[in-house]
């Protein structure tokens, strides 16, 4: 796929609206949806690589309250014909049709392989990734489970939203710490995960999210790993301009 000469693809994750309480989440939106509007005259492409909402599950006629604002920024940017692509996260996987429907932006499950003028991109949330995490693959796999999801959409919306909040809260507090510093290389999985595809396939760029701390590592010559951060700390994002991918902070 070739970008245009002057647009640029726009890679942004870990916005967790919602957390830690509605007058942050409603800041936090505002300023993400400003920093849309300021990139929509040149955005060729925008991803977002999981966890927008702290929480979010879609019963069969109920979706979560509020986030108007982004959402509309969103279908905003799809009726001006720039594709929108969004990866779940750990904290919104519960999806299922709700985006593509009203707001015309395909949900992506797992990572994907994509081609930008020449530059191979591997892109996703970044979660369950490399040979450790076992306990959070583990739940993962329950999560994903379609049984386990219907069977959760059978609890009353306002009973099932109090509960996913809480285990939400729980799931911060409990990678608090190791979210603030690089663990090293053979701590950081999705490093591990990146090594292990290079063995057999050329990548330029991996581009996840999920982590919640900028980080730019250099694979070998040709290969970088980049994470996006998050909009709670860093408003960190990344971006392609067809030659290559920078991480940036919005002010």
């Amino acid at each position: 796929m070739q970008v245009p000469q002057g647009k640029k693809i726009y890679f942004l994750s870990d916005f967790h609206l919602g957390a830690p309480d509605k007058v942050a989440s409603l800041n936090r939106e505002k300023k993400i949806v400003a920093f849309l509007d300021a990139i929509k005259e040149d955005a060729y492409m925008v991803f977002v690589l999981g966890d927008l909402f702290d929480f979010w599950f879609e019963y069969r006629k109920v979706v979560p309250k509020g986030y108007v604002r982004i959402l509309g920024k969103l279908a905003e940017l799809t009726d001006r014909g720039i594709a929108v692509h969004f990866f779940v996260g750990n904290h919104d996987m519960w999806m299922s049709g709700y985006f593509e429907s009203e707001l015309g932006i395909p949900v992506y499950f797992q990572e994907k392989y994509y081609d930008f003028n020449g530059k191979k991109f591997i892109i996703g949330h970044g979660d369950g990734l490399g040979p450790g995490d076992h306990g959070y693959k583990f739940l993962k796999s329950i999560f994903r489970n379609p049984i386990c999801q219907f069977l959760f959409g059978l609890i009353p919306p306002a009973l099932g939203l109090t509960i996913a909040e809480y285990f939400s809260r729980k799931s911060r507090i409990a990678t608090g710490e190791t979210d603030n510093h690089f663990l090293g290389e053979d701590q950081e999985w999705p490093i591990q995960y990146c090594r292990s595809v290079l063995k057999t396939t050329d990548v330029d760029y991996f581009v996840f999210g999920h982590r919640h701390l900028p980080i730019e590592f250099d694979l070998n010559a040709a290969s970088r790993y980049i994470n996006l951060g998050d909009w709670i700390k860093y408003n960190s994002y990344a971006v392609f301009d067809g030659y290559q991918v920078t991480l940036k902070y919005h002010a």
